[in-house]
């Protein structure tokens, strides 16, 4: 059974998903997939298109925005403007982590949401957000 983490009624993060988990994400209410890990990280993850495919095969959204390392400023912006549209996303990465970041980065960039708030969401979700920078 996939991983996914609920993080808001519209938001939830998940380490790696296969192919096989997009119509579990679909009955679960997603409308769009956003992928975070780099094509060739691991030898043994799908590739972005193998997920894209299976995402529009099941009419979800898909957008790909590799993270290495830490988000850019940009990274943040895309995965804000694509968690803005109306419906239930579901990031994902490795484990999760890059994921929640970024999204916490654009939700505290935006006024959003407190600090707090955004740790608190992440702890509930098995996530230490307690690096992020102060609100």
């Amino acid at each position: 059974m996939p991983d996914f983490r609920a993080v808001t009624d519209a938001f939830a993060v998940s380490p790696q998903i296969f192919p096989s988990d997009v119509d579990s994400a679909a009955a679960r209410g997603f409308t769009l997939i956003i992928n975070n890990r780099p094509d060739g990280e691991s030898p043994d993850q799908p590739s972005g298109a193998q997920i894209q495919a299976a995402a529009r095969a099941a009419g979800l959204a898909y957008a790909y925005i590799p993270i290495s390392g830490r988000p850019t400023p940009v990274q943040v912006a895309q995965v804000r403007a694509a968690t803005a549209a109306p419906g239930k996303a579901l990031a994902f990465c490795r484990s999760g982590m890059r994921s929640i970041v970024t999204w916490a980065l654009g939700q505290a960039e935006a006024g959003a949401m407190s600090r707090e708030r955004l740790v608190s969401l992440g702890a509930a979700a098995g996530y230490d957000l307690a690096g992020l920078p102060p609100g």
